[in-house]
């Protein structure tokens, strides 16, 4: 897919929500952590990663991560759709970064076993915590998020550039 417009993206954007509240609505939906997709943690130092199992045939959203990350499909095949590349077939083994605010429709073809990796510099163990730190609720949270981290940047810049000029 070429790259897309603001307003495309925009619009892709608010097609997969769409689709996700739609999603929700369906009998047997499940959401998160199930048996049906059974999730693994694991932690090293600075460091969070996450397992998850999905079986054959399954139709789901991933969530708005807040900062760049590596993913491994390590098992599978997938159809995914973002508003950044639109839509694709991923077949494991494959490694990729996700970049920050990056929401995917997957519908797995095969079972599949997709992990990601997220920084994790205060070595929390509780995923609900981690999540706060990983994940924005919804656009609005995650367009806040990056403003702030861009404001924090130019206030660093402002301050490191007038202690240098101040000798």
């Amino acid at each position: 897919m070429d790259e897309l417009s603001t307003i495309e993206k925009a619009d892709v954007r608010k097609s997969i929500l769409d689709f996700e509240e739609l999603l929700k609505k369906q009998d047997g939906v499940f959401l998160g952590d199930s048996v049906n997709c059974p999730l693994k943690h694991s932690f090293a130092p600075g460091i969070y990663v996450r397992e998850i199992f999905i079986p054959a045939g399954v139709v789901l959203t991933g969530k708005i991560h807040k900062h760049e990350h590596p993913n491994f499909l390590m098992k599978g095949k997938v159809e995914v759709f973002t508003e950044s590349s639109g839509g694709e077939v991923l077949e494991a083994p494959l490694s990729m970064i996700s970049s920050a605010g990056t929401k995917r429709v997957v519908k797995t073809i095969t079972d599949t076993i997709w992990v990601t990796v997220h920084h994790n510099p205060d070595n929390l163990t509780n995923t609900d915590e981690i999540e706060k730190n990983v994940i924005a609720e919804n656009y609005e949270q995650f367009e806040r998020f990056i403003e702030g981290k861009k404001s924090l940047v130019n206030r660093l810049k402002t301050f490191i550039s007038n202690k240098l000029l101040i000798k």
